[in-house]
């Protein structure tokens, strides 16, 4: 029976899902062999930027900031890309994230973390030149320009917890200016083309709503919630040219799409018309066209529709997460200023490569599993092709975060003869592909899970507490996360969603799951059954495939035989001694048991009861004749 599309943005939603599925289970090889091991098993991939010397006339310019190798950069590509392909602007081993084209189309605002803290930015696109805006120990990022050009709104991490502020851009004398003051993370601002409101996402409310602050009113009359949906997690809003309309992205977790969505400031109670796949969107200059960057599991794709959903440019596969999206019409210099091809004709470098561990010759050109050293699990070991990785991520989470979390795992490699809890019987942690951090460390307030629906399928966002909370170190997070314990609260909606949001915690967090996956560590779908089934959530577990699916990678170790029928058996005791008991019986003794006595055949006895006295019978008398 054949498929029919209401859109052709539908149709590419149904094929981006079908391949996220088929990937992970189309690459079938046989197992390598030691001695001639193929390259694309042992190095990481990694795609290098063309370099782009010149570019002719003015266009539709999208800016990005795109993750490479833990730090994200600035990049600029035309639409339609065969213009000007994407092409790196800024590079170095810090992140600049965020960027929001200037009013005039001459300026680019940003935050970067360049100077040691985050703090606001404005790059000349005409000449390269960066200025700095703010200057403090405090997270600021997330720019937005007023539309007259001369102020920035902005999120700052203040009181502990995030705020919307606003800054001058040309006085530096000039304090800053208080949007927000509310317990909640308040982020993500953008100003109203109007000049006299502000949209931003707020938790104050639960879960994470796009908020709008009047800058006519004070006290809490001035804010209003525009998107209110429990259980769904708004973001990243943007105004149209003449802010008639506001665009966002939007996570469902119960009910309704996932996706992009169009609130209409001329209808305000009216809620917001999806219109399309993405986890985040921006507007072309006349609010006809969208370009969006569309998530999947573990990766990220670049496309663009108009907002009846007729799709104009293809999904394109992005090399790293995304960190911030603008779109605009700008000129650009001919030829480019020399920081871009400096920027453009860098090669991202490789973070980690194999090294084979000398061994016994293993049978059938199968691999075996190493140990990783100074590392507490169960089982301290990982495949020989992976362990480096892990090592190499580990010595970067420890950079970081400024300590050594994973150096206490709770799983690393399991034999094939250990059992993991029901639902797990082909868990990757099996094959010496996977590792699991320490779950403990979400009960110390060490860790936290943010929770990401992506189509049917449930994934999880680790974040890691950085050890100094000075701002050197990680950000705020921004969205609340996902309380797996609320279950336990004796109420019965909260127990049948599997947990509820929890409150943003306070402080600077490292995304480990975004870091993980620069060294090629997947991320692993929860198990359908996972709120009634607190195993099942798996949100501490990561994989490095390599695009093999699971029956292959376990071949690697195993032979078929052992695949067909695994013989389980109990794993030795961690205390193998005699268990103290109270007893007085020296130990080691035989248990005793009754020992039935045979029965004997009774013998005659002497009675003691005295018998009857004989009687004498009377002697007749003699006669005497």
């Amino acid at each position: 029976m054949p498929f029919h599309f209401s859109t052709p943005l539908a149709k590419i939603s149904f094929v981006l899902i079908i391949i996220s599925l088929l990937l992970p289970g189309c690459v079938l090889r046989e197992p390598p062999d030691a001695t001639q091991i193929p390259n694309s098993t042992l190095e990481p991939d990694f795609t290098s930027t063309p370099v782009i010397i010149k570019y002719s006339g003015e266009g539709n310019l999208v800016f990005l900031s795109i993750e490479e190798n833990g730090y994200a950069h600035l990049f600029m590509q035309s639409n339609p890309p065969q213009d000007l392909p994407l092409m790196r602007i800024t590079n170095g081993e810090w992140s600049d994230i965020a960027p929001a084209l200037s009013p005039d189309r001459k300026q680019l605002a940003f935050a970067s973390d360049r100077n040691g803290f985050w703090d606001l930015y404005v790059m000349d696109l005409q000449n390269g030149d960066v200025k700095q805006i703010t200057d403090s120990h405090e997270y600021d990022s997330s720019p937005s320009w007023s539309p007259d050009g001369q102020w920035l709104v902005f999120e700052t991490f203040v009181n502990e917890n995030l705020e919307v502020s606003v800054v001058s851009v040309n006085d530096r004398s000039q304090a800053n200016i208080s949007v927000t003051q509310d317990p909640a993370s308040d982020h993500s601002p953008v100003w109203a083309p109007d000049g006299r409101h502000v949209a931003f996402v707020s938790s104050r409310g639960g879960d994470s709503d796009i908020w709008l602050a009047d800058l006519d009113l004070t006290g809490e009359d001035r804010y209003q919630n525009l998107s209110n949906t429990p259980f769904a997690a708004e973001n990243h809003p943007v105004w149209n040219f003449d802010g008639s309309q506001l665009l966002w992205a939007s996570i469902s977790q119960t009910v309704g799409f996932s996706g992009l969505y169009i609130w209409n400031a001329n209808d305000p109670k009216r809620a917001a018309t999806w219109i399309g796949d993405g986890s985040w969107g921006a507007w072309n200059e006349t609010a006809e066209n969208i370009v969006a960057v569309i998530s999947t599991a573990n990766q990220e794709y670049l496309s663009s529709y108009d907002i009846k959903g007729n799709l104009l440019l293809s999904p394109t596969l992005l090399n790293g997460r995304v960190r911030g999206l603008t779109w605009g019409f700008a000129k650009l210099p001919n030829p480019f200023p020399s920081s871009y091809t400096q920027a453009a004709a860098v090669t991202p470098s490789i973070l980690w490569s194999p090294v084979i561990t000398p061994g016994p010759e293993v049978p059938n050109q199968r691999w075996y599993v190493v140990p990783i050293t100074d590392v507490r699990a169960p089982f301290p070991q990982l495949h020989d092709l992976v362990d480096e990785s892990f090592n190499a991520l580990r010595s970067r989470v420890i950079l970081e975060t400024g300590w050594d979390a994973l150096a206490s795992l709770e799983n690393a490699f399991i034999p094939l003869t250990t059992n993991l809890d029901p639902g797990l019987e082909e868990d990757w942690l099996y094959t010496g592909r996977a590792f699991a951090i320490n779950s403990l460390m979400a009960n110390a307030g060490w860790l936290v899970a943010l929770r990401e629906d992506v189509g049917a399928q449930t994934y999880w966002r680790i974040y890691i507490r950085a050890s100094v909370q000075d701002g050197s170190l990680g950000e705020p997070i921004h969205n609340a996360p996902w309380n797996l314990s609320a279950r336990y609260e004796l109420d019965p909606r909260t127990y049948e969603q599997g947990g509820n949001y929890g409150p943003v915690p306070s402080g600077y967090w490292v995304d480990v799951t975004a870091l993980a996956a620069t060294y090629g560590w997947e991320r692993l779908p929860a198990l359908s059954n996972w709120r009634s089934y607190f195993a099942g959530a798996r949100f501490t577990e990561l994989a490095l495939t390599n695009g093999l699916d699971w029956y292959t990678a376990m071949r690697e170790l195993y032979p078929i035989e052992a695949l067909i029928t695994p013989t389980r058996v109990l794993p030795p005791s961690l205390t193998p001694t005699s268990t103290f008991t109270l007893t007085p019986t020296k130990r080691p003794t035989r248990t005793p048991y009754k020992t039935p006595t045979p029965r004997l055949s009774p013998t005659p006895t002497l009675s003691l009861t005295p018998t009857n006295t004989p009687t004498l019978s009377p002697t007749p008398p003699t006669v005497i004749p």
